[in-house]
């Protein structure tokens, strides 16, 4: 058995503040046999007194204010600890810790955040970038709890929550050639100069949905981190890029450069938030993708709305 336990340091609290054992009986809701005789399992335990019998106020011995010491360190986080399991219990508290794949999210997932974080100020959140590793198998190690991805993998334990379906779409300088055509083929990216995120081609919406089945590669590949980057170099003539509808509405707004589909049909993928199975039903964890959803229709141009229940 301990010798000290969080009864005797909420006692002794209770002492020093009320002064007498008649008023910290009352505090501490015993009776004043009951903290006499706890306070003497305390000393019998240690070994020696902690209190001045008999002194007014009541006194404590050099162990005593050892022991206070300790107190005033380790009940203020027991009385935390114990408020955030009820707010973790109540489904109020908890982390969020994403990881993006796109830099283009910054643009409506901030707006989120900021609308989540009025109702829900007890979750913790924090935003990664997803280019410099891959935050899926983290998100399975719980280093991560929410990933928003394009790019859903048959991962054990993970489920993929549809936000939103958006077109990917080319974009070219203004006197590119290819913004002559209506629809872009294949082919017509042999001679190309592609720029993309820092990402495996595999997982890009490009090559997997129209590069790769129609076994064309491009004539060179460039990567750049920013979305304006990205613009800026095909804007400026050194190559093409193909990303979401969403993430150049402002670009193509401004005239900066022009985009065209990709096939008769166009591309079109879904953004999903991938979360564990076991977080997918907390109840601070639904509401941030309700507010996803909301905000990305609210804000977001030329993106259709997806079923909950049409999932990767």
């Amino acid at each position: 058995m301990a010798r000290i336990e969080i009864k005797h340091l909420r006692t002794l609290v209770a002492l020093r503040d009320c002064g007498s054992l008649v008023d910290a009986a009352q505090q501490v809701h015993l009776t004043q046999s009951a903290l006499s005789h706890q306070l003497k399992e305390l000393e019998d335990r240690l070994g020696q007194p902690v209190v001045i019998r008999k002194s007014k106020p009541l006194k404590f011995t050099d162990s005593g204010q050892r022991l206070l010491q300790l107190a005033d360190r380790v009940l203020p986080a027991v009385d935390q600890t114990e408020q955030d399991i009820l707010r973790l219990a109540a489904g109020k508290h908890g982390r969020l810790h994403i990881a993006i794949e796109c830099h283009s999210c910054f643009e409506w997932l901030m707006p989120t955040i900021d609308e989540y974080r009025e109702d829900w100020p007890d979750v913790e959140i924090d935003l990664i970038s997803g280019f410099n590793f891959d935050p899926l198998p983290a998100l399975s190690r719980a280093e991560l709890d929410l990933v928003i991805t394009s790019d859903p993998q048959p991962l054990p334990g993970i489920r993929y929550i549809p936000l939103f379906e958006y077109e990917a779409l080319l974009c070219v300088g203004k006197n590119h050639p290819l913004a002559k055509k209506d629809v872009i083929e294949p082919q017509d990216l042999a001679a190309e100069t592609l720029i993309t995120y820092p990402v495996e081609q595999g997982r890009l919406d490009v090559f997997k949905y129209f590069l790769q089945p129609a076994g064309v590669t491009p004539a060179a590949i460039r990567t750049a981190e920013l979305t304006l980057m990205i613009i800026q170099l095909v804007a400026s003539a050194r190559g093409v890029c193909v990303l979401p509808n969403w993430g150049i509405a402002d670009y193509l707004a401004k005239g900066y450069v022009v985009a065209r589909s990709l096939g008769d049909d166009g591309v079109w993928a879904k953004l999903y938030a991938a979360v564990r199975d076991e977080s997918a039903q907390l109840p601070y964890m639904e509401e941030f993708i309700h507010t996803a959803r909301e905000i990305s229709q609210k804000t977001l141009k030329g993106i259709l709305q997806v079923e909950l229940g049409h999932s990767a």
